[in-house]
């Protein structure tokens, strides 16, 4: 078994990676958490073996963290910014996942971990041996806070047009009425699955599912126009083609 951390400093973050660790059979979850402090000090215990690693985080970067725990672990950074992906491969890590991260994504990359710690074994278990790890169970639906203290309001996924992130909060837009709510895009993203819903801009999140047109760089949701980023471009059309 290969002995895991999650280190990230969004709670959902974490949740999602351990998650996904309990899905893979040859994968042990030995904690989580959203300190990169705190993680150092574990790895240098000597009882983890694989890091999954955010990059952005305050105190201490998963650059940083990389430095100091040196090869006293192998890590797999997860991160929502594409463009630390040369850094992290300086320091040896084993892959750089791209959040949002899909769990056939995720496999991979922990398949090339196993055989970083088992050369001479068999192939590890690829994406249609592992029948029973399925993401699809998900709720249809995600709690957000509200506008009062310990208040929470469901939405139902299939109501989501899109979702526009302003700073430490973002709005809900739904054929009906507009919801905002003191969350990031960010950990709305992690919360959402993919698909239906995907991050077209550093602002937007879309539902594939309610896009009537796309014309150059921008999108049709309705008469609503949103532009699309070049960052996000890519894996967007990738993504709509498969659809």
């Amino acid at each position: 078994m290969i002995r895991c951390l999650a280190i990230d400093d969004e709670v959902y973050a974490t949740k999602m990676i351990a998650d996904y660790i309990s899905k893979v059979p040859y994968l042990e979850l030995v904690g989580t958490t959203n300190n990169a402090i705190d993680g150092l000090s574990r790895v240098q215990t000597g009882n983890v073996d694989l890091v999954f690693l955010d990059i952005r985080m305050p105190e201490l970067t998963g650059i940083q963290f990389l430095k100091l725990c040196g090869s006293q672990c192998k890590v797999i950074l997860t991160t929502a910014y594409a463009e630390y992906a040369l850094d992290g491969f300086e320091y040896d890590v084993v892959d750089y996942l791209v959040k949002p991260i899909a769990f056939d994504r995720f496999l991979r990359a922990t398949q090339k971990a196993f055989h970083i710690f088992n050369p001479m074994a068999t192939p590890a278990l690829n994406v249609a041996q592992v029948a029973p790890v399925v993401i699809n169970n998900r709720p249809d639906h995600l709690f957000i806070k509200g506008d009062g203290k310990n208040k929470l309001l469901k939405v139902d996924h299939s109501d989501i047009l899109y979702i526009e992130g302003l700073k430490n909060y973002v709005s809900i837009y739904t054929a009906t009425k507009r919801i905002i709510t003191y969350q990031t895009l960010r950990e709305l993203e992690l919360q959402l699955p993919q698909p239906p819903f995907y991050r077209i801009h550093k602002s937007y999140i879309v539902s594939t599912s309610k896009v009537s047109m796309i014309e150059g760089h921008v999108l049709y949701i309705g008469e609503q126009v949103i532009p699309i980023g070049d960052t996000y471009r890519e894996g967007f059309l990738n993504l709509i083609r498969k659809a």
